[in-house]
C-alpha cells in the first residue's frame, strides 16, 4: 500500500450491484488504493443493499419514487454525496440518467461501465442488438461520465467473442465477468494518479489518450 490515504469512492447502484462487489472485494484485498466510503441506491428492493451491507459498507437509500421530479431526486442525491467524503463517484448498474448539472458538478470524477464496446450499441438491450447484428465480438466499456448519455472518453474496454448458439443470458455473464476486472483496474489507475480527466479528455500515464485501451478476454480463458 502506498503512503498516501486511499482514494474515497461512492458508488451508486440499481441492482444486484455486482460491480459493486467486486471493486469493493478489491478494495479491501488492497488490490486497488480505494476505499468504498458510501453505497447509494435508487431502488427499495435492489438485491445490492443487503449485498453491501454484507460487505460492511455505509449505504443509503434514496428512492425515485419518493420524489415529484428528477430535480429533486438529484437534489437529495447530491445531499447525501456531500455527507461523506469522496474523490471518485461510481456508476455501477446506476439505472439513472443524470442531468447536465449534476453531471458537471463531478467532472472527472466520476465514472461509468456500459456494456458495450462503445460508441457501439450506446443505451439499453445492448446484448440483444449485438446477437441481431450478428457481430463476433462484445464487451464493456470503462469511460468517463459526460452530459451525453455513454459519450465520455472510454478508458478501457473488454472485448469477448459471440459464440455460436449464444443466448442474451450466456452473453451477459460472460462480458459482466470482464466487468470484474476492468472496472476496479480503472478505479485503481485513478488512485495511483496515472488516469486523469483534463481538457475533456482521459490522460493516462501523462499523455492524451487517444483511443481506448482494450483487453481481450478468450472464451475458453478463466477471467
Amino acid at each position: 500500500m502506498s503512503a498516501h490515504a486511499a482514494l474515497p469512492l461512492a458508488i451508486l447502484i440499481s441492482g444486484r450491484g455486482s460491480n459493486m462487489v467486486a471493486i469493493a472485494q478489491a478494495c479491501a484485498a488492497g488490490r486497488i488504493d480505494a476505499v468504498v466510503n458510501q453505497v447509494l441506491c435508487d431502488q427499495p428492493q435492489a438485491p445490492g443493499i443487503a449485498r453491501a451491507k454484507e460487505l460492511g459498507l455505509a449505504t443509503r437509500l434514496i428512492p425515485r419514487a419518493h420524489f415529484a421530479d428528477a430535480a429533486a431526486f438529484e437534489a437529495a442525491l447530491q445531499g447525501a454525496l456531500a455527507q461523506q467524503t469522496h474523490e471518485l463517484v461510481v456508476l455501477a448498474g446506476f439505472m439513472r440518467i443524470l442531468s447536465a448539472q449534476f453531471v458537471a458538478r463531478y467532472a472527472g470524477r466520476m465514472l461509468n461501465i456500459h456494456p458495450s464496446l462503445l460508441p457501439r450499441y450506446r443505451g439499453l438491450n445492448t446484448h440483444r442488438r449485438v446477437l441481431a447484428a450478428g457481430d463476433a465480438h462484445h464487451g464493456a466499456s470503462v469511460h468517463f461520465v459526460t452530459a451525453e448519455l455513454d459519450s465520455g472518453p472510454v478508458v478501457l474496454q473488454s472485448r469477448v467473442a459471440v459464440l455460436p448458439g449464444d443466448s442474451e443470458m450466456t452473453l451477459a455473464e460472460r462480458v459482466q465477468a470482464s466487468e470484474h476486472v476492468i472496472y476496479p483496474r480503472v478505479i485503481g489507475w485513478m488512485a495511483q494518479g496515472r488516469l486523469a480527466f483534463r481538457e475533456s479528455r482521459a490522460w493516462f500515464d501523462g499523455a492524451p489518450l487517444d483511443q481506448p485501451m482494450v483487453e481481450d478476454f478468450h472464451a475458453d480463458a478463466p477471467l
